[in-house]
């Protein structure tokens, strides 16, 4: 049986039998209608082809239900992840999901806000690039709506969930001390707050471990190509016989992906088995770092913490938590956990 064709909510509604404040209460929420009424709508939509127009009734709204989530790269895994994570929650609490990357350029961050501003969202989760931002556009954006950072932050007092990168870097430093070669770092542009913090970690960790610390500083400049230049660099290092130690510790699993690359054009082998070349670990534990050949121990960042910790402030904050949190975070740290795989 072919559906009947509805093009607007005022035809729906004569169709239905009910009024169009009627039909949008019952949008808006279906339980607030009569459950005769809501009956009656439901069998109309069975019926028929309609689809209320959300974007036009949230725009209507004062307070809408849709959330920004905001990335410097919908590539990184990471992000991917986060991302992932993020829209499942807040589709379960009634929301709905806008998201944007900035794809690693400041003036589309500000055009990502900007396009969120007008879209009137309730409030947004946001990963800022960092030191490229433009502190202002987030302090507009702070002004108009609830705000949470994940995984980096903008100065500020804006409620901020990430990593406690001194206590992941700390750990993996330590575990590979005891278990060989005291690791070299190889570090990565400083993009924002987690580069300088891991470096400050290794070379702290080192010194009280009693071990010279061993920086390769990058040659790159502001970049998110992370497999490109850890690769590069790599492959410049073993071309130059000049690597410093067989143990390297990546600032991120990115930069170890690059890195795995050069060394097996190389003809080296990765790992902690007698008659290995080389021992690689790194930091964050991406989505795609068990599959590596072979598997990058690495530390592992906690998704789920920051999901659910990240939400639960917003939704706070919104007035909208079913257990709110107590304390708003002005900076919550969660620590990483070592993932002991077959690379070092």
């Amino acid at each position: 049986m072919e559906k009947l064709t509805h093009k607007t909510m005022e035809d729906f509604a004569k169709s239905c039998g009910v009024s169009r404040p009627t039909l949008s209460k019952y949008f808006d929420d279906p339980t607030s209608v009569k459950p005769a009424t809501r009956a009656l709508i439901e069998a109309a939509l069975r019926s028929s082809d309609y689809q209320p127009n959300l974007y036009a009734r949230n725009l209507n709204r004062k307070r809408t239900r849709n959330i920004g989530i905001l990335v410097p790269a919908l590539t990184d895994p990471f992000y991917a992840e986060m991302v992932n994570r993020l829209e499942l929650r807040l589709r379960n609490e009634g929301y709905w999901p806008i998201v944007f990357s900035s794809h690693g350029l400041p003036e589309l961050e500000v055009e990502a806000v900007n396009t969120m501003l007008s879209l009137k969202v309730a409030g947004a989760l946001v990963a800022p690039l960092g030191k490229k931002s433009d502190p202002r556009t987030f302090e507009k954006l702070a002004q108009n709506l609830p705000i949470v950072y994940f995984d980096t932050y903008i100065e500020g007092s804006t409620p901020f969930i990430g990593n406690d990168n001194y206590q992941s870097v700390a750990t993996i430093v330590e575990y590979l001390c005891r278990s060989g070669e005291a690791p070299a770092y190889l570090d990565i542009p400083h993009v924002n707050h987690n580069s300088p913090e891991r470096l400050a970690s290794y070379i702290a960790t080192m010194e009280a471990a009693g071990c010279e610390p061993l920086v390769i500083s990058t040659n790159a400049a502001y970049t998110w190509e992370f497999e490109r230049i850890g690769y590069e660099q790599m492959d410049s290092l073993l071309r130059a016989k000049s690597l410093p130690r067989k143990t390297i510790l990546c600032a991120n699993d990115r930069l170890a992906f690059g890195v795995m690359a050069a060394t097996f054009a190389h003809g080296l082998k990765i790992g902690r088995k007698k008659g290995d070349n080389l021992r690689i670990a790194a930091h964050d534990d991406h989505p795609l770092s068990r599959y590596t050949c072979p598997p990058l121990t690495t530390m592992a960042q906690d998704f789920a913490a920051m999901t659910a910790s990240s939400v639960n402030t917003l939704l706070t904050l919104l007035g909208d938590a079913i257990a709110p949190v107590q304390t708003i975070p002005h900076k919550l740290s969660l620590n990483g956990t070592l993932v002991m795989r077959q690379s070092a």
